[in-house]
């Protein structure tokens, strides 16, 4: 508590006359989000984010862009689908040297799914530059990745383990690489690849430009700035992270024991035509794939455990819609973009908000509606109430009582 003055108080002379007010007229209308032209992007990067539906440039994208293009290494602090990829992407292509040597850009992701992602959108970006773009990653044909380096490819997207095995081959060199770029820095922590990433960025030339973005910033991604990073500039976006407004957010009490009762009556609801389920462990995820498979649902699973032949069939079964519903544990689904899921469903409580924001991110894409359902037992609630102040939302609460009233009006099917 601030402690008060005891000087006495001594009234002015003469009272005080408050300030004029305002002439009245209308608020000036907020700026609208520059366009990728007005960045400073060259003709045919911007040509490229028009034929991808890119209009104009998300926040992180409008802050970032112009502090990369300066050549300044930068922290940004922003949420799973925020546009970080075309915020480092674009920067990189445009300072790229065309035609020039192999690996000038080093970009390393936590995952597999999320390393394809990354490869696949800045090859669009790159779609009228004569750039290449290879992916490495654990689990994939070294026969196809040897191969791609032969074509000496001046972008790789990899995961750190597989880039390592590559080093220690010798069939990649990391000595020409100009920019230098952590995506999810945070989950790479998680993933305990933090003593990988420090020794693939001491094979970097130190003049390198280094960009790091990061949901979130533990200890480890501090450290990793200042120790690895030139004076950067920090760019958030995040404060009270945004849920989309299409999205509709509930939650249903229930114990323990009931949890997959409440959870196939759920499922049993027409209006859930597109299903993402989310576990907290790999365990999890394969113990309610087997109950959900007995119970004769269309169901597949995935998670860090199945070998990637069986992470791209899965993937591939849910986006054929071949099975309604994808059982996926938080690492696994990082980089899973499906435009037409209408129902993320929190099987397990996310340990912490920001898991929250992606698992719910994966609904509401593209301007359309989605739903937000999330299990919770008693005991789990300040979890619950810890998201509500990260997002700054309400998530709207039935038991399991109201299940057949919620099943029958839909499952909050707008």
């Amino acid at each position: 508590m601030p402690i008060r003055s005891r000087r006495p108080f001594r009234p002015s002379p003469r009272p005080l006359r408050p300030p004029a007010p305002p002439a009245a007229g209308p608020e000036p209308p907020a700026a609208a989000p520059p366009t990728f032209a007005e960045l400073g992007l060259a003709p045919e990067l911007v040509q490229a984010t028009t034929e991808m539906g890119f209009e104009r440039a998300t926040p992180i994208q409008a802050r970032a862009i112009p502090v990369a293009l300066a050549g300044r290494d930068l922290v940004g602090q922003a949420q799973t689908g925020s546009g970080k990829t075309a915020a480092f992407g674009l920067p990189i292509l445009e300072r790229l040297e065309v035609p020039g040597p192999p690996t000038q850009a080093l970009i390393l992701c936590p995952t597999r799914e999320l390393t394809v992602q990354v490869a696949e959108e800045v090859g669009r970006l790159a779609s009228h530059r004569a750039v290449g773009v290879l992916s490495i990653f654990g689990g994939d044909s070294m026969r196809r990745q040897l191969t791609g380096l032969h074509q000496h490819p001046q972008i790789i997207v990899a995961t750190p383990g597989r880039l390592l095995d590559h080093l220690q081959r010798r069939s990649l060199s990391l000595g020409e690489v100009r920019f230098a770029v952590l995506d999810e820095a945070d989950r790479m922590l998680d993933m305990g690849f933090a003593p990988d990433v420090e020794r693939i960025l001491r094979q970097t030339p130190p003049s390198r430009q280094t960009m790091l973005f990061s949901a979130t910033m533990p200890e480890w991604v501090r450290r990793l700035a200042s120790r690895y990073m030139r004076d950067p500039e920090t760019v958030s976006v995040t404060g009270h992270t945004e849920l989309v407004p299409t999205v509709r957010q509930w939650y249903i009490e229930c114990s323990w024991a009931d949890k997959v009762e409440a959870l196939t009556r759920l499922l049993d609801s027409p209006a859930v035509r597109v299903g993402l389920i989310f576990t907290e462990t790999k365990r999890n995820a394969d113990l309610l794939h087997s109950v959900l498979l007995t119970r004769g649902y269309d169901v597949t699973v995935l998670h860090g455990d199945l070998s990637q032949r069986d992470r791209d069939a899965a993937l591939e079964r849910f986006r054929s819609s071949t099975v309604r519903f994808l059982i996926a544990t938080n690492v696994a689904a990082r980089g899973l973009d499906i435009e037409d899921i209408s129902h993320v469903i929190n099987y397990d409580v996310p340990a912490t908000p920001e898991e929250y924001v992606h698992r719910v991110g994966r609904t509401a894409r593209a301007g359309r509606e989605g739903v937000a359902l999330t299990l919770i037992t008693p005991i789990e609630i300040l979890k619950l109430r810890d998201i509500e102040r990260h997002t700054n939302t309400r998530v709207e609460r039935h038991t399991t009582g109201e299940l057949d009233e919620l099943v029958g009006a839909g499952v909050g099917a707008a």
